[in-house]
């Protein structure tokens, strides 16, 4: 077993000290072929990644899952998700990076993009508003200002962003059965409640998130609720077993270790913890995934 890599960056690059202006693409042989087409899974703490997989075959693996896909077929995957991959033959495509602090400035006046970067979302289908040419061309445009040097660059860099990403909600919008929250100010409430969990975890009550976005416990449950059906509670619950079986999975961390990580009091808290909502003891996750 080994421990989780974090990449501030691109994968294999440690050094990286992104801005928040941060933005990179390239084209998906462009760094994957150095690893050998295998990419192993690995976290990055505050960038944004948008895979668009054009050929190939490919293994993509997340926190407790893998799944092969089929291509054509698009990745977006927020800061903090694991994520790897192992191309079973040499793929075509592009990846899109930049950092989460830009994609927040996209539509400033806006949350409309928060419910979707909740987590790893992926596309498949692309029958509906946009084909996958569509997509391709939108971030082709992107390519053409970020290394291009035209008048008014970072003008029209920002609009080209801002199509793309209207062009992946829209796309998401298409593949939702259920209705969606239209109050920018909630959806402004629970993306940072998202972010603040990301960073404190069981540091915080519900109570103490709520004050700090300035609401009640029960307005903040009912927006919770709204946009993804759970309550505040729940959303805190997911991800700390989720962090708890990445570090169950992919490093040598005692269980003890992983208690005191994730800021369980004591270690039977924790197993106490994780057994409740993943049915199995840590010892026996761990057993199971390895």
């Amino acid at each position: 077993m080994k421990r989780i890599d974090k990449y501030e960056g691109l994968y294999g690059d440690r050094d990286a000290k992104p801005d928040a202006g941060y933005i990179f693409s390239e084209l998906l042989g462009t760094r994957s072929w150095k690893f050998d087409w295998n990419i192993e899974p690995h976290i990055h703490p505050s960038i944004y990644q948008l895979f668009f997989f054009e050929e190939g075959k490919l293994t993509f693996f997340e926190a407790d899952s893998q799944r092969e896909l089929q291509t054509p077929c698009m990745l977006l995957i927020p800061p903090m998700a694991l994520h790897g991959f192992r191309y079973e033959t040499v793929a075509g495509g592009r990846i899109l990076t930049l950092s989460d602090v830009m994609l927040d400035t996209l539509f400033p006046e806006s949350a409309l993009l928060a419910p979707m970067l909740t987590t790893i979302r992926c596309f498949a289908d692309f029958n509906g508003p946009y084909s996958a040419e569509d997509i391709v061309a939108l971030i082709k445009a992107v390519d053409k200002e970020l290394f291009g040097d035209l008048p008014e660059k970072k003008v029209m860099l920002r609009i080209c962003l801002q199509q793309l990403f209207l062009a992946v909600y829209r796309l998401w919008q298409d593949q939702q059965s259920g209705n969606t929250l239209s109050d920018n100010h909630s959806l402004g409430y629970f993306r940072k409640f998202q972010q603040r969990i990301r960073e404190e975890g069981l540091r915080y009550t519900i109570a103490q998130f709520a004050a700090e976005l300035g609401i009640t416990t029960v307005h903040l449950n009912r927006i919770c609720r709204e946009v993804v059906g759970k309550s505040a509670g729940q959303l805190v619950h997911d991800h700390i077993l989720e962090e708890a079986k990445k570090y169950l999975t992919y490093t040598s961390y005692t269980v003890s270790e992983i208690a005191y990580l994730l800021n369980f009091e004591y270690p039977n808290y924790f197993a106490r913890f994780f057994r409740k909502h993943a049915g199995v003891s840590p010892k026996e996750f761990r057993t199971i995934r390895n």
